[in-house]
């Protein structure tokens, strides 16, 4: 049986600072909150899947390949956004969660 899920108001998405991360906790998960340039927002788990620990939000934004990254911020691990995939070291991934934008506020679909 398929899982459902369901979108949650995380916060208003002018309040996100481009390439800065916030945490917001959703559905009793710790998600990582980041918005590049482009104010296009990205969700992920806030744990590292490296260390396991919720640090994923002040990791460094950045790109490669033309990919969305961002760097684990304890061992610099790189992380593609779109899918959560490694680019450092293959095995590791971290979740990755839809994003949309309603009425100025981002919101994320989570399980439920």
């Amino acid at each position: 049986m398929e899982q459902q899920a369901v979108w949650l108001a995380a916060c208003p998405i002018a309040e996100l600072e481009a390439g800065w991360g916030e945490t917001a906790l959703l559905a009793g998960r710790q998600i990582a909150l980041l918005k590049d340039d482009d104010a296009h927002a990205f969700a992920i788990d806030a744990e590292d899947p490296h260390t396991g620990a919720m640090v994923m939000a002040r990791g460094i934004m950045g790109s490669r390949g033309g990919a969305p990254t961002i760097a684990s911020p304890l061992h610099k691990e790189v992380y593609d956004l779109r899918t959560g995939r490694s680019l450092s070291h293959p095995g590791y991934s971290v979740r990755v969660y839809a994003t949309r934008v309603v009425g100025g506020m981002l919101e994320v679909e989570v399980p439920a």
